[in-house]
């Protein structure tokens, strides 16, 4: 039975060189959905509640290789506390990340035992 802090995969990071190459390729040529482009970083639709952020990779000391699972979760606050108590080490506590599609996109990133990246997302509808 899946542990009932998250609630499966919600994004998948992939790191590119050159973010309007790969959105014009991903939308065009692979027929992706576009779901939004914001701060240098484009999402795509890769069904089943899934999205595909096309971003630059981030700097090296993060550690991460290319991809990063993002899982969905109902409370960050509260998968965020119940993390850090199994002994989870974040390298970002829960903070809002940006806000589109009426909602505030809340975040939160931690490492596995081979240091690499994983986030919490949640999505809230935004303040009125």
């Amino acid at each position: 039975m899946a542990d009932p802090v998250t609630q499966g995969l919600v994004q998948v990071a992939w790191s590119v060189t050159d973010v309007p190459r790969a959105t014009r390729f991903f939308r065009d040529v692979v027929g992706l959905p576009l779901l939004f482009e914001t701060g240098g970083l484009t999402f795509f639709d890769l069904g089943g509640g899934v999205r595909l952020m096309v971003t630059t990779p981030p700097a090296p000391a993060q550690g991460h290789r290319n991809s990063i699972l993002y899982l969905r979760v109902p409370d960050i606050a509260a998968a965020h506390a119940t993390l850090v108590a199994r002994g989870v080490r974040f390298v970002e506590a829960p903070f809002v990340v940006g806000r589109a599609q009426g909602a505030e996109h809340w975040l939160a990133v931690f490492t596995d035992p081979e240091e690499n990246l994983v986030g919490l997302m949640e999505a809230r509808p935004a303040a009125a």
